[in-house]
C-alpha cells in the first residue's frame, strides 16, 4: 500500500452534517416580519433556500466541481439576494464553511477575511435601517469566522485520520512482511539442520543394516527422535516464542559434527553475558554453520570460539575442510539479516577451509 500524503490531502470530505441546512430558516425572517413583504419575498426566500439545498446535497454526495465552486455560488447567493432579503446574509457564512472544507488553512484564512470585508460593505451600502445591519451583519462576521475556523479544524483532523489510516496499514503490511522473513529464516536454519542429521543417520543405517542391524534399530529410534524434535521446533517457530540456547547448540553440534566424523574443540568464555535475543541470533548462526561443515566442508576438525574482543562479542566456526566458493545461500543471508539488525556482522573467509565470524558490539550482546 503506496497511498501519499498528497493523494490522502485530496480525500473527498463531508462539508459539513445536513443539519446545518437548518440555517436557510434565517431567509424567512425578513418576509415573515416586514409587514410590507410580497408573495414574492416568500417565493425568492423559498425558492433560494431550496435551490442551495439541493446544490449543498449534491457537492455532499458527489463531490467534484460543485463542492469547489460552492463558495462562490453562495457568496454569489448572498450579494444577489442581500438588497431584498437580509437573512441572506448566511449565505456568506455558507460560503466560509464550505471554503474551509475544501481548501488549505491558508486559502480558507483568505476567504474568511475576503468574506468579512465583504459583509461590511453591503453592511455600509444596505438602504435598511443601521439597528437592522448590525443585528443582521454583525453576526455574519462573527460566526463565518467561527463556523469557518470549526470547519477548518474537522477538515484538519480528517486528513491526520485518514494519514494514520495509511500509516497503519503500512506499518501492518511491514509488520506482516517481517513476521514473514523471520519465519522463512527460522524454518530454513531448523529444517536444514534436522533433516541434514536425519539424512546423515539415515545413510548410517543403510550402512548398518547389513552387520549390525541392533545398532541400525537405535539409529532409526535416532531419527524419530530427531524428526519430532524438528516438528515441534517448527511449530514452536511459527508460534512466535521458540529460544534458541547456545549452550544446547554446542551440543547439538558436537553429535552432529561425530557422526560424520569431525572433531569438535569448543573454546566459550564464560565471562560472556548474552541478551536472549542476541543468544537465539548467534544459537541459528551456530546451527547453520555447523550444518554447512556437516553438508560440504568434508573436514576433519572443527572448532567453535565464543569471546569477547574489545567492544565486541564474536562467535568462530572454523574448519579445516576443502573451503567453499558457492555464493551465500539463504542461511547466510538469514544470519547476515538477524546480525544487521543487531548491528554487527558477518564474515567468512572460504580459503584452506573455512572461518566463519560473527560479531556483536558489546553494548548490544549484553
Amino acid at each position: 500500500m503506496t497511498t501519499s500524503s498528497a493523494s490522502v490531502a485530496r480525500a473527498p470530505r463531508r462539508i459539513s452534517g445536513y443539519w446545518y441546512l437548518a440555517y436557510l430558516l434565517m431567509l424567512v425572517w425578513q418576509p415573515a416580519f416586514d409587514p410590507s413583504a410580497r408573495w414574492w419575498h416568500w417565493a425568492l426566500a423559498g425558492g433560494a433556500a431550496l435551490g442551495f439545498a439541493v446544490l449543498f446535497v449534491v457537492a455532499e454526495e458527489r463531490g467534484g466541481a460543485v463542492r469547489e465552486w460552492l463558495p462562490w455560488i453562495a457568496t454569489g447567493l448572498g450579494i444577489a439576494l442581500l438588497t431584498v432579503n437580509v437573512g441572506a446574509s448566511v449565505f456568506l457564512i455558507y460560503a466560509a464553511a464550505a471554503a474551509s472544507m475544501t481548501r488549505p488553512r491558508q486559502p480558507a484564512i483568505r476567504w474568511m477575511t475576503a468574506l468579512s470585508v465583504l459583509a461590511v460593505v453591503l453592511a455600509l451600502v444596505h438602504p435598511v435601517d443601521m439597528v437592522f445591519r448590525l443585528i443582521t451583519f454583525l453576526p455574519t462576521v462573527v460566526f463565518l469566522w467561527v463556523v469557518g475556523m470549526a470547519c477548518i479544524e474537522d477538515r484538519e483532523r480528517d486528513v491526520e485520520a485518514a494519514r494514520l489510516r495509511v500509516d497503519n496499514a503500512r506499518i501492518a503490511h511491514l509488520a506482516t512482511a517481517t513476521e514473514r522473513e523471520r519465519i522463512a529464516r527460522d524454518l530454513h536454519d531448523l529444517t536444514g539442520h534436522s533433516l541434514t542429521s536425519i539424512v546423515v543417520r539415515a545413510q548410517l543405517v543403510q550402512r548398518l543394516a547389513p552387520t549390525d542391524p541392533t545398532r541400525a534399530a537405535a539409529e532409526a529410534v535416532e531419527i524419530e527422535q530427531v524428526a519430532r524434535a524438528a516438528l515441534t521446533e517448527i511449530r514452536e517457530t511459527l508460534a512466535g516464542w521458540r529460544q534458541v540456547a547456545l549452550d544446547d547448540e554446542v551440543e547439538v553440534a558436537r553429535q552432529a559434527l561425530e557422526r560424520v566424523g569431525v572433531d569438535l574443540h569448543v573454546v566459550l568464555d564464560r565471562d560472556v553475558v548474552l541478551a536472549p535475543s542476541v543468544e537465539q541470533a548467534l544459537g541459528l548462526a551456530l546451527r547453520e554453520a555447523v550444518t554447512n561443515v556437516v553438508r560440504h566442508a568434508q573436514a576433519r576438525h572443527c572448532t567453535i570460539r565464543l569471546s569477547e574482543q574489545g567492544d565486541e562479542v564474536r562467535l568462530e566456526v572454523v574448519d579445516d575442510g576443502i573451503g567453499a566458493s558457492a555464493q551465500a545461500g539463504n542461511g547466510l543471508r538469514g544470519m547476515q539479516e538477524r546480525m544487521t539488525a543487531l548491528g554487527g556482522q558477518v564474515q567468512r573467509v572460504t580459503s584452506a577451509g573455512t572461518r566463519l565470524v560473527v560479531t556483536v558490539p558489546q553494548d548490544v550482546a549484553g
